[in-house]
């Protein structure tokens, strides 16, 4: 079984600090010197980004072993529209999915921020908490894949026989803006759980079962298709399965025409509510932050 999310890739700090720009391009050069620093920060431990992608590759020879002795003993081809090659492929791609939707640390920073009384500097400086961890993030998801990059090119050329046809430039495009999509969906919603650190002291438990939760229902363990009723299309209808399961069956081809657009639309406006709602919520425990502690 693949480990949770918090094991999925380094975590991301949250202390560097954002530097102060003014002038009428004032905001997006501070955003995109956040990010280039935060680059150049990360792409410093490529080492370890490095090792820690050999060292998941490792449970895939379990998963694999798995769902042979699963598919052998029903003694079924398929199962909920899912062969054998296209279920190892899936698991395959759920690690793409997660390894821009997962955002190790994300929300419990935050909280330790808030605990600690730190969060006052993005207040006195002209530096938004939200602006500033969104590119952050993005600079340790651009570090991360560029140096996971070779690992998972050759995992998937070693596994290229699960796959049985390869997307068309069009379906290539959708999985492309899905797995966009699920970066925004994963940043927004760890920042919302982020956010309830303002109302409760101590979160680690609360965020521990929420992210296990998570990793589950967002079909990173076996595909929601699997489920029985009603329990795939509960499951289907909330904004996890954007983190793990859409953009792997966009891959497949088994969301295809307006299905497929109508997926990428409904991922979009999940990822604007999250915005909204994390935006909200800091708005709100700002005006009951003491800012002790720091």
């Amino acid at each position: 079984m693949t480990p949770p999310d918090a094991l999925l890739e380094p975590e991301a700090p949250t202390t560097l600090a954002g530097p102060p720009s003014r002038g009428p391009l004032g905001t997006t050069r501070k955003y995109f010197k956040i990010f280039r620093a935060s680059l150049v920060e990360r792409m410093a431990y490529r080492g370890d980004f490095l090792l820690g992608t050999i060292l998941r590759f490792l449970p895939m020879v379990t998963t694999i072993l798995l769902w042979q002795a699963v598919f052998k003993s029903s003694g079924r081809s398929s199962l909920s529209g899912f062969t054998y090659n296209e279920t190892i492929a899936y698991l395959l791609l759920t690690h793409i999915s997660r390894m821009f939707s997962s955002m190790p640390g994300l929300a419990g920073g935050i909280a330790r921020e808030i605990r600690e009384g730190t969060l006052k500097r993005y207040l006195i400086q002209p530096v938004d908490l939200i602006g500033y961890l969104l590119s952050y993030r993005a600079a340790h998801k651009v570090a991360y894949i560029v140096t996971s990059f070779l690992p998972y090119a050759l995992l998937f050329f070693l596994c290229r026989g699960f796959f049985d046809t390869f997307p068309d430039p069009a379906t290539l495009a959708a999985y492309a803006v899905s797995l966009i999509l699920a970066f925004l969906v994963g940043f927004f919603f760890e920042a919302s759980v982020g956010m309830v650190g303002f109302w409760f002291l101590e979160v680690t438990s609360l965020l521990y079962i929420v992210m296990t939760l998570t990793f589950f229902i967002s079909g990173q363990m076996l595909p929601l298709d699997l489920l029985p009723p009603p329990w795939a299309g509960l499951l289907k209808s909330l904004p996890f399965q954007y983190m793990a399961y859409f953009p792997a069956v966009v891959f497949l081809g088994k969301v295809k025409g307006s299905a497929l657009v109508m997926g990428l639309l409904v991922e979009l406006l999940w990822a604007l509510i999250f915005m909204g709602l994390a935006r909200v919520l800091y708005r709100a425990g700002l005006r009951r932050y003491s800012a002790y502690g720091g």
